[in-house]
Order: C-alpha cells, then structure tokens, then sequence
C-alpha cells in the first residue's frame, strides 16, 4: 500500500515537473510578408505547439503589409482562444502592421512596437479576397463588417475602440509613439532584448503575471512544405510559372526532342498549380490568359500579319489583370510583373514570326528549287539536249539559245520535269 502511495506521488511530483518545465520556455515565432492560408496555418500550428507544451508565452514578431480576410479571422480567433499568453511586437525599425496586421496586434495579450514602425490603414479593400466591382450596398456591409470586427477585437483586448473604426473606414494608420499614447498597444521597445525585460512581471487584464526571466527561447520555424507553399504563395512568382510552364508544354509538343521542354514546363505547371489552389484565383482570367496564349501561339505557325497576336496580347493582358481576386496591388500581382512578362512573350513571337516570313521569301537551296539560279559545266554537246553537271551531279539539260559545246559554263534559268534550262555564262 505504502509503495502504491509512493508511486502515485512520484507521477504527480513527474507531472509538476514537466509542467514547470514547460513553462520556461519562450516560443518565437516570426511572421513576415503578407498574410495568406499559409501563413495562417503557420500561425496556428505555432499556437497549438505552444500551448501543447505550457509555454510561458508565444512571441510574434510582426511584419506584414496586409493580407487576405479569412487567414486574418482564423488567426485572431486563435488568438483569443489561445490559453496562453500571446505577444505581438512589430518590429524591427521599418516594420509595419498594416491592414491584416491591425487586427492581429490588437487581438494579442501585449501588443508592442519597436521605434520607426506603424499600424494601421485596415479598409476592408486589401482584405476582400474577392476582385469583382462592388456595389455601393456591398461595400458598406464590408465595411461595417470589418468594423464591428475591429471594434470587438478592441474591446475585447481593452484597446482603443475609436481609433480601430478610424483604422477601417478611414485607413488611419499611427507611428509606434502614437499608437501608445492613443491606447493601441501596450509598450514601445527599441528590440526583442528589452521587450523580454518589461514583460518580466508585466500583468495581463486577466490577473495573469508573465515571467520572462532566465526562460529559453526557442524559434518556431516552417517546415520545408510550409517554406514552398510560402513561396507560392506569392501572385506575382505564381503568375511568372504558370506562363513559363504553358510556353515550355506548347515548344515541346510542337518540337518533340530531348524532352528538355516537357520538363521545364511540367515543373513550372505543377508549382503553379500549387499556388493556384492556395491563392483566390477568377476562373475567368485563366481563360483568357490561356486564350491568348493560344491565339499567340497559332499565330505564330500560322502567320496573319500579327492580327492573331495582337488579340491574344488583349486577352492574355486582360486576363493577366482579373488573373488573381485579390484588389491590393502591394499583395496582389504587380503591374510591372505583367508588362514585363506579356511584353517579353510578345517580342518573342514576333522574332519567330519575321524568322519564319523571312525563310518563306528565301529562295530555295536544296531539292529541285535549289537548281534555279546555279551554276554548272558541259559534259555533252547541248544541240539542244545534253547533259551538265551542277552541284556535283549530272543532269539532263537543255539549251535555250542555240549549241553550248563541252567545257563550257552554263548557268539554270528554269525547269522542265528534271530537265534544267540553260544558257551560256557569260
């Protein structure tokens, strides 16, 4: 009974102290670029790791230009669910918490800023996912939607409720001593280091006091699979594969060889359509990209004075444009990625087809076209038949001005079957 007793202190004492263990350690997550399906499910797996092992706390290092608004709801609702303390710092100098990011700093226990930062301008424009027109109804109900959403988040998390309005109707974005001095958030350190310091002992609303003295911090890092979809997760690198993988299909089944095209362009495809499935993405822009691929493409074997060319630029321009549902240009597909690309396949295709006009107006140098024009010697009088070699071979031949005797030079004017016409060199 005794022993029983023993072992059943011993799994206690075992448990306080994988517990206590847990506890001394500080999760670093950093989270940078804009804010997607991937980096939603980053964040999230982040939070459940560290909740799995009682961390002191999970740290989010914060630099983001926006993003898309349903990756934004899933990490605010972890967020404050979390059951433990979560801290976002924007940081560092130059780093910003713009659209997407309002909502995550006010949604955390301790929001900070480091000096040269800035939050805000969180209109519902960069956080849609859709990039159809709305009307002036729909607008509104986003609108309305994102601030009673701001406004949650705010009181929620004791911050200024006013000021989150501002941030989505108006786009009102502060510097880091701003948003201290207006309640946003709650400290302004200069780097991770000092933050650590004022968070040891810092009380939460909920009477939870945090310790950060003498823990270990560990980085939450993605893994190689989240580091690829992060990658593609990018519109403009998603757009340049999918083009590059059409292109490479098209050469290799036109020009069957080494396979190098079928390669290349299965590669580029295959990560595209990655990309594809982790984007929002208008089917209707696809197929016109595709169309205008096609139209290009056709013009190109069958040449048309450019005209085809010209409509799969329109198109493939066009739905180059509509190509991603995503309205914010600083996350979504640049300008300037789809003029270099449509202008370089464009410039391409029209290399190929002067090439191609050009060889079709050459006049012939093999086969029986290629005797016109050549030079050749006697070898039996001409009176009128007789033969000549030209280019080596002996061919029957047929005088066009009077008798031309052996060893002298005669040029082909024309044929006859596989007779040449000649006449005198002179």
């Amino acid at each position: 009974m005794k022993r029983r007793a023993l072992w059943v202190l011993f799994i206690i004492a075992l448990g306080i102290a994988f517990s206590a263990w847990g506890s001394e350690i500080i999760y670093r997550l950093p989270l940078v670029g804009s804010i997607n399906p991937v980096s939603r499910n980053f964040v999230l797996r982040a939070i459940a790791q560290a909740e799995g092992e009682q961390a002191a706390l999970l740290l989010i290092e914060l630099n983001t230009p926006g993003g898309l608004g349903e990756s934004t709801r899933d990490i605010v609702m972890a967020e404050l669910g979390a059951t433990i303390p979560i801290v976002v710092f924007v940081g560092p100098a130059g780093a910003r918490a713009a659209s997407a990011g309002v909502f995550i700093t006010m949604a955390a226990d301790v929001a900070a800023m480091a000096p040269g930062t800035n939050i805000g301008a969180a209109h519902p424009v960069d956080l849609l996912g859709g990039g159809q027109e709305q009307d002036a109804t729909m607008t509104d109900k986003i609108v309305n939607d994102s601030v009673a959403f701001a406004k949650a988040i705010a009181e929620e998390r004791g911050r200024n409720v006013e000021w989150a309005e501002q941030a989505v109707r108006e786009s009102s974005s502060l510097t880091a001593s701003e948003a201290l001095a207006e309640g946003v958030i709650d400290l302004v350190v200069a780097d991770r280091g000092e933050l650590l310091e004022r968070l040891d002992g810092y009380g939460l609303p909920d009477g939870r006091v945090l310790r950060t003295t003498g823990l270990t911090m560990r980085d939450i890092r993605p893994s190689l699979r989240e580091r690829l979809l992060g990658y593609l997760a990018d519109p403009n690198l998603v757009y340049i594969l999918f083009i590059i993988g059409l292109y490479g299909l098209i050469y290799e089944f036109f020009h069957p060889g080494i396979g190098f095209g079928l390669a290349a362009g299965g590669i580029c495809m295959a990560l595209a359509l990655l990309g594809l499935q982790i984007l929002p993405v208008n089917i209707v822009g696809i197929v016109l990209v595709l169309f205008g691929v096609l139209l290009m493409v056709l013009d190109a074997f069958t040449p048309t004075n450019g005209i085809l060319t010209t409509g799969g630029v329109i198109s493939l321009l066009v739905g180059s444009f509509t190509l991603f549902n995503i309205p914010s240009r600083t996350i979504g597909l640049s300008w300037s990625t789809i003029f270099i690309t449509v202008g370089t396949m464009t410039a391409l295709f029209v290399f190929v087809m002067s090439k191609g006009l050009l060889i079709q107006r050459k006049r012939p140098v093999t086969g029986m076209g290629g005797m016109v024009g050549a030079i050749g010697a006697v070898r039996t009088d001409l009176d009128p038949d007789g033969k000549v070699v030209v280019k080596g071979e002996y061919w029957d031949a047929r005088s066009l001005e009077g008798a031309i005797h052996v060893g002298e030079r005669v040029f082909v004017e024309r044929l006859e079957g596989r007779c040449l016409l000649v006449r005198r060199l002179r």
